[in-house]
């Protein structure tokens, strides 16, 4: 029967790097824009430590926010045309709407697919297509992707309640790829997507999305 080889202690990672090996395997990265609050969770635990319930409460609520803000690896499909949804959530409309004036995509009504962000929901949003920032509101509230056929995509971010909050990641005259996170929306939010004139649209309402990978149309 075969000897098991041995492992000498060079070949063996130590046994907290290996803990963090496997940490790091499963819980998704965490967005910039989220570790002040969860910074501030442990801090509050921090100086109550010597009481119990502070030290559930910060833990429990750093633990909340982290997942809150997690920014969950994907893999975009390799399908050429292709324009896949902006955020994880649930579809709340599939129609034709006239986009705002400030994307500059006219005034006729374009296919629209709305998107609605839970506050359970990974709160990153993610590019429809790779392409050119074309147009990005100061207040991170409607961007403007051309994609490298030439071809607009427009989006609008709406925060779901009053606590919300948009954060931008990118700015006009920026390249941006397929499923690259775009913005932030803190505690849930609404995202439509307009789409070229004569899209067909492949979701329905009602049906989950994953941002960066669902495909939303393909582009002909």
């Amino acid at each position: 029967m075969a000897r098991r080889p041995v492992l000498t202690s060079s070949q063996v990672a130590p046994l907290p790097q290996h803990v963090w090996g496997l940490v790091k395997g499963v819980v998704p990265p965490m967005h910039a824009a989220g570790r002040p609050f969860v910074a501030g969770a442990l801090t509050f635990g921090l100086f109550g430590w010597r009481y119990g319930w502070s030290r559930r409460t910060s833990l429990v609520a750093a633990a909340a926010l982290a997942l809150c803000f997690r920014e969950p690896k994907r893999v975009p499909p390799a399908l050429v045309g292709a324009v896949v949804a902006p955020a994880d959530g649930v579809v709340t409309d599939v129609d034709e709407a006239v986009p705002p004036e400030e994307l500059g995509l006219g005034e006729a009504p374009l296919p629209r697919v709305s998107i609605a962000v839970s506050v359970l929901d990974p709160y990153v949003h993610r590019a429809p297509v790779a392409g050119h920032v074309a147009f990005a509101a100061a207040d991170g509230s409607a961007l403007l992707v051309d994609s490298a056929d030439d071809v607009a995509i427009g989006l609008v971010q709406t925060p779901a309640n009053l606590a919300g909050r948009i954060t931008c990641d990118v700015e006009v005259g920026q390249d941006v790829t397929l499923g690259q996170t775009y913005a932030l929306a803190r505690f849930g939010s609404r995202v439509e997507v307009y789409l070229p004139a004569g899209t067909a649209i492949l979701l329905l309402v009602g049906q989950r999305t994953v941002g960066g990978e669902t495909v939303l149309a393909v582009l002909g």
